[in-house]
């Protein structure tokens, strides 16, 4: 649960990066849209482990549409933005979860 969690943040914030107008799109279009496939592979892996313990998937599902069409220029940045604010929220509320069902937090003495 928490490491669909923190793997959620730590895409959110990959995605900003590749969002930030000049700077994203030279960084993938230097490493000949590696970066993109990366991303894509990123993704279904937080994906099926979101899945596998039953939390949210919309986060990595719009990453995985990000980084597919992500080739696309200007559709590609607005889609890294919408994939860092759902992973960024998504990850904030998978972590708040977990924190609230955390069986430190429910242990009995």
């Amino acid at each position: 649960m928490v490491i669909s969690g923190v793997m959620k943040l730590i895409g959110s914030g990959m995605e900003f990066f590749l969002g930030i107008p000049g700077v994203g799109g030279v960084f993938i279009l230097s490493f000949v849209w590696i970066p993109l496939l990366f991303m894509l592979i990123y993704h279904i892996v937080t994906l099926v482990l979101a899945k596998k313990s039953e939390q949210r998937i919309w986060g990595p599902v719009v990453g995985i549409v990000a980084s597919t069409i992500g080739i696309i220029p200007v559709l590609g940045m607005l889609l890294h933005w919408a994939a860092f604010i759902c992973l960024l929220i998504d990850g904030i509320l998978t972590l708040n979860k977990g924190a609230k069902r955390s069986p430190e937090t429910t242990k009995v003495i």
